[in-house]
């Protein structure tokens, strides 16, 4: 119980740490399953043999619409100073500098955008990314391939599938306080 009320204080170094991490080890965990489920997907007519292989591009949608989230959680200029440091802790992991990888982030953000207009729910964005990201489309029954659009039963399962890669705020806020 006294451990339930006490939280452990983490500056923003440390919050950016364990989100970068966290996110890092449940999609290396999850992109199998993840590949084998758009593999065996009804929706298509063929197997689009995703490969296990190509966790970086689910990793970057996910990170994306994780990081859309944070304003959602913090103040503007808190949002912005998790999100920077986020970016330098995954700039170091891939062996680039910040700007470098701050672009590969906006032009992800962008086309999660473009995919997913007019609407601006994330997580749908990031379904909608994930389709177009694995080249999915030629795979569908012609009604949908013709029309270059994600069938929506598929769409429905990879927002369920989807939710699984997104931080749960509410039970880091019930374990951790965030020092400013």
């Amino acid at each position: 119980m006294l451990g339930r009320l006490i939280k452990k204080k983490l500056d923003t170094d440390k919050m950016a740490n364990v989100f970068v991490n966290s996110l890092l080890e449940v999609t290396e965990n999850g992109f199998d399953d993840v590949s084998a489920m758009i593999n065996e997907d009804t929706a298509f007519i063929e197997s689009p043999n995703v490969p296990s292989v190509a966790a970086d591009k689910f990793l970057l949608i996910v990170i994306v619409g994780n990081l859309r989230f944070l304003e959602d959680h913090f103040e503007a200029d808190e949002a912005r100073e998790i999100h920077q440091m986020i970016i330098e802790k995954l700039a170091a992991i891939y062996n680039m500098d910040f700007a470098s990888f701050e672009q590969v982030i906006k032009d992800y953000d962008a086309f999660v955008s473009r995919v997913n207009h007019p609407s601006k729910n994330t997580l749908y964005g990031m379904s909608k990314a994930v389709f177009h990201k694995f080249n999915l489309n030629g795979f569908q029954e012609p009604y949908f391939k013709n029309m270059r659009t994600p069938n929506p039963l598929f769409l429905k399962r990879m927002d369920e599938i989807m939710m699984n890669f997104l931080w749960d705020w509410e039970a880091f806020f019930n374990r951790y306080k965030v020092n400013f």
